[in-house]
């Protein structure tokens, strides 16, 4: 075997080690933030519906509860790993409908600057839903302890 197949070989190997504990990571992390930022809008819906109202956002009390909902059950349902892929398609939303509202002026500068674009609040956000949504939860989650629960 030629010296750069075997190093190959190794990286690749080393890699498919550290996918999930890196899913595992990107879940407990981002999951707890979803939560966190889901209950502050749950536990004073008053500063949401204020900021959607002035965003122009129709039925603004319904969609500051939406939103809350979304991020601190999501995320709680991120966190552990159930329900994972389906749970970050809300999630993605409602991060979309964000960058779409709230920051709808990065949007619009995304190709002459890309850095106010990820450097936005949702950024993160969207970008680990995505990666979950991609990957899945991996072998460290509920999910995957209802799949093996289900071969047997």
């Amino acid at each position: 075997m030629k010296p750069w197949t075997l190093a190959n070989t190794l990286l690749d190997r080393a890699a498919s080690y550290l996918a999930d504990p890196f899913l595992l990571g990107i879940r407990l992390y981002w999951g707890w933030q979803f939560f966190q930022t889901g209950k502050g809008k749950l536990s004073d819906i008053s500063a949401p519906t204020a900021f959607f109202t002035e965003l122009g956002i129709p039925f603004p009390q319904l969609n500051a509860y939406m939103a809350g909902c979304t991020e601190c059950f999501g995320g709680l349902l991120l966190l552990f790993g159930l329900f994972s892929r389906v749970t970050s398609v809300p999630l993605i939303f409602t991060m979309l409908v964000a960058y779409g509202t709230a920051h709808l002026d990065v949007v619009k500068t995304i190709l002459s600057d890309a850095d106010s674009f990820v450097t936005a609040p949702p950024f993160l956000f969207l970008l680990a839903s995505v990666i979950v949504f991609i990957f899945g939860a991996g072998r460290l989650s509920v999910d995957e302890l209802l799949r093996r629960r289900k071969k047997l």
